[in-house]
């Protein structure tokens, strides 16, 4: 079988997930990978043969996507191309991580294409809503990459086809620590205004990771690093609690380290805006914005202990097997070799 696994390129935690799924989908078949966008720290450990432009989100400095600089950025001429020359028929199975060219290019061919994202999970009926009702941007998530059948994944597992995140191997293995310090993600936002607004807990160490900076410098308490992988697991493992955005890799993370977690979601993304409803809904901290009038919230946050309880098994090989038997036609089960490492489906 030839499988084609495209991964939105925009997110770390999409290539963090894909890292996980790609050997399992390699035990049923020949497996092509695309990635389009370009804002992703982390790259894939594995080749890629499609790599295009996509869509992608410019962040901005004021705690929201820059819907300016990403129109300004989009080349909507190329991505058409790239959509009519993907050679979307060669392939017997499309799974799509909310990767848009995949999509429209079976949708062109009338392949079926299956979705595997967080995103799917966010349009679930059982899914917790934003408190602001968001007719558009939940028109642009149904159709930034539309799928014939999606499997999703949130913070609970909401029914067969929505599953608790997929937490990398080297996450697993790692012990988290506490060691007194605060890691803070918050890339839609500039150095100054963090500084400005975290300065203030003076007696606090923060460990600030900036989408802005190239450098390593201090602030008084507040140390800001520019994003690594290694660095930003370290500190994540062996803080006393995560402020960040309210995307979903470092987060789930978070969560499955028991740590504190506080979380801003960024102006004009309707997926962190979900993500949020349902991390509140769990008992985390959720604010608007990072501004004066929250600063009460972060102080309460700090000296609270709000620790949420989660259980996230590693089942990423069950569900790559349901996606295969479901959608992959009639398939033979894995070889010998990796039929103990694959589980069967059988309590759902």
């Amino acid at each position: 079988m030839k499988i084609l696994y495209a991964v939105q390129g925009t997110g770390n935690g999409h290539i963090t997930r894909a890292i996980e799924i790609i050997p399992h989908l390699e035990k049923w078949g020949i497996v092509d990978i695309l990635v389009s966008g370009t804002s992703s720290d982390i790259k894939l450990p594995f080749d890629v043969k499609y790599q295009y432009n996509g869509l992608s989100f410019v962040f901005g400095k004021n705690g929201g996507v820059d819907i300016w600089r990403t129109y300004l950025k989009m080349k909507s001429f190329k991505m058409m191309k790239e959509i009519k020359n993907l050679p979307i028929e060669q392939y017997d199975l499309v799974i799509s991580d909310f990767e848009p060219i995949s999509c429209w290019a079976a949708a062109r061919a009338k392949k079926p294409c299956i979705g595997l994202s967080n995103q799917a999970a966010s349009l679930h009926p059982l899914a917790p809503l934003p408190k602001k009702n968001d007719l558009f941007g939940r028109m642009v998530l149904s159709h930034y990459a539309p799928v014939d059948f999606a499997y999703g994944f949130h913070f609970k597992a909401l029914d067969q086809q929505i599953f608790t995140p997929i937490i990398r191997k080297e996450v697993r293995e790692i012990r988290p620590t506490l060691e007194g310090h605060y890691t803070v993600y918050l890339p839609a936002y500039s150095d100054e205004k963090i500084i400005k607004h975290l300065k203030k807990f003076e007696a606090i160490k923060w460990e600030v990771f900036s989408k802005h900076s190239k450098k390593k410098y201090r602030e008084k308490n507040i140390h800001i690093q520019p994003i690594q992988k290694d660095a930003f697991l370290n500190s994540l493992a062996s803080c006393e609690g995560l402020i960040a955005n309210a995307g979903f890799g470092s987060t789930s993370e978070a969560l499955f380290w028991n740590k504190k977690l506080l979380v801003i979601p960024m102006k004009n993304q309707y997926e962190q805006q979900c993500n949020a409803a349902m991390l509140e809904e769990m008992g985390a901290t959720v604010i608007k914005k990072l501004n004066k009038k929250n600063r009460d919230t972060i102080g309460k946050w700090i000296m609270g202990a709000n620790f949420i309880e989660v259980d996230y098994p590693d089942r990423t090989a069950e569900l790559v097997e349901m996606i295969i038997k479901n959608h992959g036609g009639e398939q033979e089960a894995p070889n010998e070799k990796n039929n103990s490492e694959t589980a069967l489906f059988n309590n759902l």
